[in-house]
Parts: C-alpha cells; sequence; structure tokens
C-alpha cells in the first residue's frame, strides 16, 4: 500500500520539479525513474551532497550526472536521442 503511495507522491513531486521542461523529455524522465528509483535516490543523494558543499544546483548536477550516465543510456535503451552525440546538456536536458 506504502510503495503506491510513494510512487504516486514522487511522481506529482517530479511533475512539480520538471514543469518547465517539454512535454517528452518529463515522460522520458518519468519512465526511467519509475525503472530504477534507487539510482535516482542515489543521483540525488550526491547532488544535495554536492551543493551542501557549495555548489549550485546547476554545477552539482553537472559533476554528479556523468558518472551515472551509462546507467542512465542503459535505462533508456534505444530511446536515448542520438543526434550530436549521448549525454546531458549544461541545462540538465538531455542531448538530442
Amino acid at each position: 500500500m506504502f510503495g503506491k503511495l510513494k510512487s504516486f507522491a514522487t511522481r506529482k513531486l517530479m511533475e512539480r520539479q520538471l514543469k518547465d521542461m517539454p512535454k517528452d523529455q518529463q515522460e522520458l524522465i518519468m519512465t526511467m525513474m519509475e525503472k530504477d528509483p534507487k539510482l535516482f535516490e542515489q543521483i540525488a543523494k550526491e547532488i544535495k551532497a554536492e551543493t551542501d558543499k557549495g555548489s549550485n544546483q546547476m554545477a552539482a548536477s553537472m559533476k554528479v550526472m556523468p558518472k551515472y550516465q551509462k546507467q542512465l543510456q542503459a535505462l533508456l535503451g534505444n530511446k536515448m536521442p542520438q543526434r550530436g552525440g549521448t549525454g546531458f546538456n549544461p541545462n540538465g536536458s538531455i542531448r538530442r
């Protein structure tokens, strides 16, 4: 019971955090998060640790996200955009 409640609350929180992102990217991130929530918890913890050290959230994300690029690519499977290479843009969006 609490698993579904936690999943619902997490989804609503993510929707609020991603509101300015294009809908297709929002759904892609939500799908990845549902596939491996522990990975995203670990990423969030590391970003939080970096911001606690004084980095802003963007700088912290840019430092942490490359460590997890292979896991994120595996979650995306064939949905990973291939134009212009793979990975993340400086603003945190998925490179297309």
